[in-house]
């Protein structure tokens, strides 16, 4: 293990904010891990992944370990579905390309989201209609303090909407060291109902989709309306999209007849954030190199040389904006740092 001292973080974060680290190491073995712990106390420590859901707003003063352990097994497997263990460094989109190759399916929705699998668990990652509980099995962490790996089950991890019980109760006590899945071989359940896939696939002629079918069509759509970080800095989604009352949004409905949602429950309705900041007029819009994307209203970019508490105040302006046009609180989706 090699200590690096002062070290940028710009390409180590979505948004390329160019901040440093006081040291920086890269852990490639569960070993090296848990000798680094036993040397350092967890609050000195900076935990890295794919670096794809933070905002990072100045240096970290700490030892900022990157995880990067890597490995791809089948743990088990039947006629119909199979068990595969990912560690947490494997790109989080290379590994959903490396199930679809196999045949597996599950992820496919999950397409071209960044980041890495360690921290996928974290944010319980979603999109076009899928989450990651939906396939999750189980995840091994290492405790900070005491140095043993503990398997969380899908219980333990207490999902919900782009939450776990890693960002609440047990928030900076594990570090995710791997997480199985499990995907079907055969008879595959497809989610084409939601966004914009039906019309997707419609436009390429294909009326009997593979799974192959709805990655390359989601991927095609993330890449119409979301910049790739490595030509403009951005974490994707920055907002969650709120879930809101049947009655708040009726009244709503009544002053916006045209605001699209999402039925939750009986009693709640989901509204798509970038629907409202579009409609409050920041789609777009841009203050020196921090701004909002031209084509998805839901993603702030950095254009070049934008610190992250510039992104940080952009952030803000817009959540006001949108308390006060349509009385919801927007919740930011990364972490702020």
């Amino acid at each position: 293990m090699r200590v690096l001292r002062n070290y940028s973080l710009k390409d180590h974060n979505s948004f390329g904010i160019d901040v440093r680290a006081e040291k920086f190491i890269s852990i490639q073995k569960i070993e090296d891990l848990r000798n680094l712990l036993r040397k350092s106390y967890a609050s000195e420590l900076f935990i890295l992944g794919g670096g794809s859901n933070m905002l990072l707003t100045g240096d970290v003063n700490k030892m900022v370990l990157h995880i990067a352990l890597k490995g791809k097994d089948i743990v088990s497997e039947t006629d119909s579905e199979v068990v595969i263990e990912a560690a947490a460094g494997e790109n989080w989109h290379e590994f959903v390309l490396w199930t679809l190759k196999q045949g597996f399916g599950g992820l496919e929705n999950l397409s071209l989201i960044p980041g890495n699998v360690g921290t996928a668990p974290i944010q319980n990652i979603g999109a076009y209609g899928v989450e990651l509980k939906d396939t999750f099995v189980s995840c091994k962490a290492m405790n900070v303090q005491t140095l043993e790996e503990k398997e969380f089950s899908l219980e333990d991890c207490d999902f919900s909407y782009r939450n776990s019980v890693f960002k609440n109760q047990l928030k900076g006590q594990y570090i995710i060291t791997s997480v199985k899945f499990r995907l079907t071989k055969k008879d595959h359940h497809l989610n084409i109902d939601y966004g914009s896939i039906r019309s997707e696939l419609t436009a390429k002629g294909i009326t009997e989709p593979e799974i192959q079918d709805i990655s390359n069509a989601v991927i095609a759509i993330r890449r119409s309306k979301l910049p790739d970080p490595k030509e403009i800095g951005n974490s994707g989604s920055f907002f969650k999209n709120p879930v809101i009352s049947k009655d708040q949004f009726e009244g709503l409905k009544s002053k916006f007849p045209e605001i699209p949602s999402y039925e939750v429950s009986e009693d709640e309705i989901k509204v798509p954030a970038g629907w409202l900041i579009d409609t409050a007029g920041f789609k777009g819009y841009r203050n020196g190199d921090a701004g909002v994307h031209k084509n998805q209203a839901l993603v702030l970019v950095n254009y070049g040389e934008a610190t992250g508490s510039e992104i940080l105040d952009l952030s803000k302006t817009i959540q006001k904006s949108i308390k006060d046009k349509f009385g919801i609180d927007l919740e930011a989706e990364v972490n702020i740092i």
